[in-house]
């Protein structure tokens, strides 16, 4: 046996073919189970568990009796075959254990905030703050692990499809253009700041203004936003830019990566084959699905059925439609055996969503019920049901108002149906491109056109289409790239000339003055020789998300900060000394009281 000063094995390593070696093992106390003079010990490592077993004839027992749970030792012992009726067909230990000669403590664990063995429900404040210790936990080890892994894929594939990797700044400009920056102040000029990059948007199409022609990285981004489940103030994303590229190139580029990595992690789930991704332009997406990140295991199709109620007993209807408004109508397939109550539920769930509230028609053997199908007549909602392809006992919701509200609530709608009576393909992942953006929409509160994305990617038809066409009928080289309904990222092929940059602008109501001093560093760099160009950025945390079949983006990341951007582990964020704050010529201003 070697002498090493803490194990000769992992506790993952011992088998049968071990039996009668003295071995080394070192880790910590998983589970224990006193069996009357015999003890039972889980041992776990990072790699996983061996059975230890003491018994009286052991100087290891009462060391180990004493000892609490998560406390770390090194055991001295032999390894025997376990009987035949104890073998654990789970554990690749699960053959052997080890007799226990000797045991020496390493760090003693007083009692635990929260359990390790086990999956019980923690709370998050608890469970954030010992993170150390949650991250022992079974599921949460191997969702850190996952992640490295998917990284390591990520990287490997992206290298295979010619990219290189290179890193680019931390601390860099504030951009007015989109969330909120986390600022950094500067000690050496003062009054000044840095920004944490929100993405390396700049940097990345720099390097290909500098000649450099397919860039990625694993790049950490800051954004000082509101969180949700999906979403982190600190996050990842697979950072990539080509150059000389159309659409297709980079679709082409980056389906293997993203295909081949959910393939090699989906864990018997299919994989929408890489080169076969569907491109849904915007325009359908938002009608069929009333969403930008559909979510394809859901067979539901929302239909505009507006031109049905133009002329309708249904006067509700026939208002909105005949004031610009539209009626969306949300098949609920096979709901005949449903009572009023869920057609009902489903009402109320939408008027506390905020949404003025969602019509319907029961069908049953054919026969319609409710208001809307006896205002609207028989006659004309089986026409309608005709046009739709729906059956003799199919149900149907109706969203009703100002397109963009009826296509959110037709949405929200298409998805709480599919849950509800369990639509949802499971097993799969499907993934598609949402295309053909809109460059320009109008923005009711300043009553102008304005971007509706991205100020920097390439109109279609470019300077052409600028100058001929209505600014809200102009698409975008645009794309977005969506999973299973989740947005992993946006991309774009981007505007590289500077005229074309500054019509774009001029047309959303900015001067050439507003653009040099905006975007100095982009303009003066694309003035000097830009090559057509563009890439995207999936994020990396929703991506493992998806791959563990995590609801919440925090259980993907080893140190989240909660809900509120806080770190309760290591108390950030944090007042710093009055030494500090003069060190960058900063003073903090208390904000007001609210007067009681």
């Amino acid at each position: 046996m070697t002498t090493h000063a803490f194990r000769t094995h992992t506790c993952a390593a011992l088998n049968q073919d071990n039996v009668g070696d003295s071995v080394r093992l070192s880790g910590w106390i998983h589970r224990k189970r006193d069996h009357g003079g015999v003890l039972f010990v889980d041992l776990r490592d990072h790699y996983g568990i061996t059975q230890i077993v003491a018994d009286e004839d052991s100087p290891a027992l009462p060391v180990l009796d004493a000892l609490k749970l998560e406390s770390v030792v090194t055991i001295d012992g032999d390894v025997k075959a376990r009987a035949a009726e104890a073998v654990n067909p789970n554990l690749p230990t699960g053959a052997i254990e080890v007799f226990a000669r000797d045991v020496t403590v390493q760090s003693k664990a007083e009692e635990l905030p929260l359990p390790v063995a086990g999956e019980q429900d923690y709370p998050e404040d608890i469970r954030l703050k010992y993170r150390f210790v949650d991250l022992r936990r079974e599921t949460m080890h191997a969702n850190i692990m996952l992640r490295s892994q998917v990284i390591s894929s990520l990287r490997r594939r992206m290298q295979d499809q010619g990219f290189t990797e290179f890193q680019t700044p931390i601390l860099a400009a504030s951009s007015p253009e989109g969330a909120r920056d986390y600022i950094v102040p500067s000690r050496l000029h003062p009054g000044t700041f840095y920004a944490l990059p929100q993405a390396p948007q700049m940097f990345k199409q720099l390097l290909m203004v500098a000649g450099f022609d397919r860039y990625f990285q694993i790049a950490p981004c800051f954004r000082d936003e509101d969180l949700r489940a999906d979403r982190s103030p600190e996050f990842y994303q697979l950072d990539f830019e080509m150059s000389f590229v159309t659409q297709e190139d980079v679709f082409n580029a980056i389906e293997p990566v993203l295909a081949g990595v959910f393939e090699e992690f989906a864990n018997g789930k299919t994989v929408t084959p890489a080169g076969t991704f569907p491109r849904i332009p915007y325009a359908e997406t938002m009608l069929k699905y009333g969403t930008d990140k559909p979510d394809l295991r859901n067979p539901i199709v929302i239909s505009d059925v507006s031109h049905h109620f133009e002329k309708s007993g249904f006067g509700i209807f026939e208002k909105i439609v005949g004031s610009g408004g539209v009626v969306r109508a949300i098949p609920a397939p096979n709901t005949h055996e449903k009572s009023r109550k869920f057609f009902d539920e489903m009402n109320d769930w939408s008027k506390r969503e905020g949404f003025a509230g969602l019509g319907y028609v029961t069908r049953k053997g054919g026969e319609f019920g409710g208001p809307i199908a006896k205002n609207h007549g028989p006659e004309n909602m089986a026409k309608l049901y005709e046009e739709l392809g729906l059956g003799e006992n199919d149900g149907l919701f109706f969203a009703a108002g100002k397109e963009k509200e009826a296509a959110k609530l037709a949405g929200a709608a298409r998805t709480r149906t599919g849950e509800i009576l369990e639509l949802i393909e499971q097993g799969c992942f499907k993934f598609c491109w949402i295309v053909d953006f809109p460059m320009f929409e109008y923005d009711e509160d300043l009553k102008k056109v304005d971007f509706s994305h991205n100020p920097f990617s390439m109109p279609q038809g470019e300077m052409e289409a600028l100058e001929s066409q209505d600014p809200l009928e102009i698409k975008a080289w645009q794309y977005d790239i969506v999973c299973n309904g989740y947005e992993l990222s946006s991309g774009a092929i981007r505007n590289h000339r500077p005229d074309i940059m500054y019509k774009a602008f001029e047309l959303a109501g900015y001067t050439k003055e507003d653009v040099d001093r905006d975007f100095s560093g982009m303009i003066e760099a694309f003035k000097l020789g830009a090559p057509p160009h563009g890439g995207s950025a999936p994020g990396i945390d929703r991506i493992v998300m998806l791959l563990a079949d995590e609801p919440n983006i925090r259980e993907v990341i080893a140190f989240p900060l909660n809900q509120k951007a806080q770190d309760l582990m290591m108390g950030a964020p944090s007042a710093v000394s009055a030494r500090q704050l003069r060190d960058v010529h900063i003073r903090t201003v208390e904000p007001p009281k609210a007067q009681g």
